[in-house]
């Protein structure tokens, strides 16, 4: 069993890996011109949901650390998820393009 601290640290570590790789999976506009922004609009738009859910995660996640006593292994497998249906948001937004 950790202690309440070191989960806390170890899911803001996970969750800023994966926000840098949200990051790091951006591709920018082939051209300079409004009309070549157009098409990744809807990847733009996927990241914007995925970082609002992570982030909405995170809170939710630190709200419940605080009204724990001691941590436990129920939190772990959270981070995955969020890497699941962040890959699922970026290919559906590579479908529409």
């Amino acid at each position: 069993m950790m202690n309440k601290g070191r989960l806390e640290a170890f899911s803001d570590g996970v969750l800023a890996v994966i926000i840098t790789i949200m990051v790091l999976e951006m591709k920018s506009p082939r051209g300079t011109d409004l009309a070549a922004l157009l098409p990744v609009v809807p990847v733009y738009l996927s990241y914007v949901l995925s970082f609002v859910y992570v982030g909405i995660h995170w809170n939710n996640h630190h709200h419940l650390l605080h009204a724990c006593e001691r941590g436990g292994s129920l939190g772990k497998p959270a981070p995955a998820v969020l890497a699941f249906n962040h890959s699922i948001y970026n290919r559906l937004g590579e479908r529409i393009i």
